[in-house]
């Protein structure tokens, strides 16, 4: 079968090709760089190098697809970052239509049936309308929860105050988390198999833990057994956004998304819908790939 793919080499996307060209499949990858698909290609992928707002490439490159997988690449450039999702989202469902591609599994996320209040994911609610209004294609969204690799941020945090945390969490507050390799596995099983109709939504998740369990494993593998989660105010976490050199728009929207967490808003639907297995990758797995960026 012939896969098209977006996202270049990402945490999810690379290790999704890689499970497609080992299967034996034609892998196209599109990105915007020929060298960061230099190891792709040598596996044996396609390089498509093009913009995701040239709605002509995105045609010309899905047209002969079996199956194609979306995913918005993040930006820190776009005055509104919820429209941005929308007007991204709206070229792939034109470009999907005009190419006549049949299956799409797209990257979505935990919370994504929020329309507002939820951040970037209210933007991912918007993919998901866009595509949804596709008739005829066979669209599975995936909607991870939290990634692991977000705490990777908090590095300069814990170094320097001695403390990791976001504007939610407490001592019992519960948090679902997902590792990207577990999601590319499913991404992959999904592409390989497609045995999804119609639109469809699957909810994914490699463990769940107290956000105290997290500093505690957190701080028990970079020697800081005693780091505590800490929970800000969303002014905090606002300026402490700013002062770290994101743009305003870009955390406004990561801080109401801290909210939603907070206010139970984001894993409402997925506490309804959970599904019954969890991915491979545990918070303790995790812990160690935090201790080699802690220390590099």
């Amino acid at each position: 079968m012939k896969y098209v793919i977006l996202g270049g080499a990402g945490h999810i996307s690379k290790p999704m090709a890689m499970q497609l060209l080992a299967a034996g499949h034609e892998v196209t990858v599109i990105g915007r760089s020929a060298e960061n698909l230099s190891a792709l290609v040598r596996e044996g992928a396609k390089a498509a190098i093009g913009s995701i707002n040239d709605k002509d490439f995105l045609v010309q490159t899905f047209r002969g697809a079996d199956a194609v997988y979306t995913m918005v690449p993040p930006t820190m450039e776009a005055e509104d970052w919820k429209g941005y999702f929308a007007e991204v989202g709206s070229k792939y469902a034109t470009a999907i239509r005009e190419a006549g591609v049949s299956h799409v599994v797209n990257l979505s996320s935990i919370g994504a049936h929020n329309r507002d209040g939820c951040g970037p994911v209210s933007g991912l609610f918007k993919v998901e309308e866009a595509l949804n209004s596709l008739e005829g294609v066979n669209i599975l969204h995936l909607r991870p929860a939290y990634f692991y690799y977000n705490f990777l941020a908090s590095i300069p945090m814990v170094k320097g105050m001695q403390i990791i945390g976001s504007n939610f969490g407490h001592e019992t507050f519960s948090l679902a988390i997902s590792d990207t390799s577990d999601i590319a596995a499913e991404a992959a099983r999904a592409l390989l198999d497609l045995d999804f109709k119609g639109h469809s939504y699957r909810y994914l998740y490699s463990d769940e833990r107290t956000t105290s369990e997290i500093a505690a494993v957190i701080g028990e593998a970079i020697g800081n057994k005693n780091l505590p989660w800490v929970a800000f105010t969303d002014e905090q976490m606002l300026d402490g956004l700013l002062a770290a050199g994101l743009p305003r728009e870009v955390a406004s929207n990561y801080t109401e998304m801290g909210g939603a967490i907070r206010s139970g808003k984001l894993q409402e639907d997925f506490q309804l819908n959970r599904p019954s297995v969890s991915g491979k990758v545990k918070l303790e797995d995790f812990a160690r790939q935090f201790k080699e960026a802690y220390e590099a």
